[in-house]
């Protein structure tokens, strides 16, 4: 993303708290890899991730995750939505599946971000 994006406080401030909120949730979060895992990380998130990529594979990731509850983060766009339809198609009878923290960011950000590693551009305000 090139350019300066404008950042509010409120946007801040409601970041800070998704972030506390999904630390005390009771489930698992779920994003596509490893450069997500980092981005949440450096924003303070001390939940368990998993990542759907080093499962090779949607029969694998489905029988290790089958008895969790899934906080499913996957990015905004083509690739990121698919895999959301097909993780819920596959688990939705066998466990919980929570999409409110995805579209929770999506609110908070307005839409600025679609991959949820480009959450490292508010890493040095939530820092501060």
């Amino acid at each position: 993303m090139s350019g300066i994006v404008e950042i509010s406080y409120d946007e801040i401030s409601d970041l800070r708290d998704f972030i506390v909120s999904l630390n005390v949730s009771s489930g698992v979060v779920i994003v596509e890899g490893k450069r997500d895992t980092a981005a949440l990380k450096s924003l303070g998130c001390s939940q368990q991730i998993l990542e759907f990529h080093r499962f090779r594979g949607m029969t694998k990731f489905v029988d290790s995750v089958s008895d969790k509850n899934l906080i499913l983060l996957f990015d905004s766009d083509r690739k990121g939505n698919y895999l959301a339809r097909k993780v819920i198609e596959q688990l939705e009878r066998r466990t919980r599946i929570d999409l409110t923290y995805k579209k929770r960011l999506m609110q908070i950000t307005r839409g600025k971000i679609s991959a949820i590693e480009e959450l490292v551009q508010y890493e040095d305000f939530l820092n501060q």
